[in-house]
């Protein structure tokens, strides 16, 4: 399945949910922000969400400074 992850196509076996894509990605637990197809995915909703053939991602990591 095709899926679009910051502006770069991916090709997936399956489906997965927003929090199985992140420990894949080692993210899980990490300040993270989840767009899909616009809409911002809540944090408490990630072990639900599952994402679907051409949906689009934005994934935006915040750090820390000053």
């Amino acid at each position: 399945m095709i899926v679009y992850v910051n502006g770069e196509q991916e090709n997936w076996e399956s489906a997965l949910t927003v929090a199985q894509w992140l420990e894949t990605k080692q993210m899980l637990g990490k300040r993270i922000a989840v767009e899909i197809n616009g809409s911002i995915v809540p944090k408490s909703r990630f072990e639900e969400y599952e994402i679907k053939e051409n949906d689009v991602l934005e994934v935006i990591a915040a750090v820390g400074g000053g």
